[in-house]
């Protein structure tokens, strides 16, 4: 598989548009390929779309053909887009929409009747619909006081009272719809979303440090490496990102939702993780940028600080590595695919002897000047806050001790 994607990029060199259409094709496939094998976020965007749908289809069946009202386009229009992320956010832009619905058609009415004219009566509302649409209390939902009036006005048909209630009727019709369509079919619930997330920042946890460890012990190691690595971190920022926003549509996903529908759904509440672990994660996300960013600094040519040279780097990657094993584990404890994520007693054995080490090396580089020392001693801090947040009870309980000094 490498190699066929080495070949597609030497194909693709210097065609950047073609590039970007295959690697976007290559993306939606591989999104069909999710939604296809099981749950997950692709099967939910599939189940909401679909939903979105068939609320509109409703919407014109009662509305278009049941109820046989010429002004019947409202009410799929404003079920469609009421089809949203959470139950809750349904129904709070349910009303936003609908007073935003009501004050386009009022406004274009009054502008109507003022002018007499359909060019006139747009001049006369559009610029003021638009700045009301700007109100924070209509959320996303403003434009639509704008949109309510070009449709009321450029559909031709008189202007009246007994307009503009079907108008607002047919929008009140749609919003019910687009609602309960999203309530009491497969209400969209979103803890999953937290579990894969914080999974996945576990996952990159360990992939980085991997990575810084890959790299430490090779004489290449300057500048330019370093600045990869802060790629990395700054990548795991934006994981840990992603974490914060599946927690809070998780949460939101909650609200309205229960009594009957949580019953009918079976929210597995309890299989959450819970909010602790998203700031364990954000620790550990926080420590290994402040490891990254010393590595950074000491690899600046024109700072005091200076990068330990000699078998104590070996030491300390393998060091890294160890606590990157331990990241890995976690996330496959979170997805169900491990039981135990906890090291070894060899594991600990050898973490332990390798901080030992670091000790001994430690003092062999005070030797050879503050600056070296400086820097190993933050970075041996560093590894040992990630040790004692990423390995789990029992073993956190005695994690090694005196990182940050030599001993005595």
């Amino acid at each position: 598989m490498t190699a066929v994607t080495r070949t597609v990029r030497e194909v693709f060199r210097g065609r950047r548009p073609l590039a970007a259409v295959w690697w976007e094709a290559c993306a939606v496939g591989r999104a069909v390929r999710a939604a296809w094998r099981g749950p997950g976020r692709e099967r939910d965007l599939v189940v909401q779309s679909l939903k979105a749908a068939g609320a509109a289809l409703i919407a014109w069946a009662v509305a278009g053909v049941w109820l046989d009202d010429p002004m019947a386009l409202m009410a799929p229009w404003v079920a469609l887009v009421l089809v949203q992320a959470t139950v809750y956010s349904s129904v709070r832009q349910a009303g936003q929409q609908f007073t935003a619905i009501c004050a386009g058609a009022l406004m274009a009415s009054a502008a109507q009747a003022i002018t007499d004219d359909t060019t006139g009566a747009l001049a006369l509302s559009l610029p003021v619909l638009m700045l009301i649409s700007n109100w924070s209390r209509f959320g996303g939902q403003g434009i639509y006081t704008a949109t309510t009036a070009v449709f009321v006005l450029a559909s031709g048909t008189a202007v009246s009272a007994s307009a503009v209630g079907h108008r607002v009727g047919q929008a009140a019709l749609g919003a019910v719809i687009g609602v309960a369509v999203n309530a009491f079919v497969l209400p969209p619930i979103h803890l999953r979303d937290v579990r894969e997330n914080l999974a996945g920042l576990a996952r990159e946890a360990g992939d980085v440090l991997h990575t810084v460890a890959a790299g430490l012990p090779e004489s290449e190691w300057d500048a330019q490496t370093a600045a990869g690595w802060s790629n990395d971190a700054a990548r795991l920022q934006r994981r840990l990102k992603a974490l914060e926003s599946a927690r809070s549509w998780s949460q939101e996903s909650l609200r309205l939702t229960s009594g009957p529908l949580r019953a009918l759904r079976r929210v597995p509440t309890a299989d959450v993780p819970p909010e602790e672990e998203d700031q364990r994660w954000s620790r550990v996300t926080g420590n290994i940028s402040a490891l990254i960013r010393t590595l950074a600094v000491a690899a600046d040519e024109n700072r005091t600080p200076a990068p330990p040279q000699g078998p104590v780097l070996d030491l300390y990657a393998r060091l890294l590595r160890l606590i990157g094993d331990s990241c890995r584990a976690e996330a496959d404890r979170l997805l169900g695919e491990a039981t135990d994520p906890r090291p070894e007693e060899a594991t600990e054995a050898t973490m332990e002897e390798l901080h030992r080490r670091l000790q001994e090396g430690l003092r062999e580089q005070a030797g050879q000047g503050a600056a070296r020392t400086a820097v190993l001693g933050t970075l041996l801090l560093q590894a040992e806050n990630l040790w004692a947040e990423v390995v789990p009870e029992p073993s956190r309980d005695n994690p090694p001790r005196g990182a940050g000094t030599p001993s005595q």
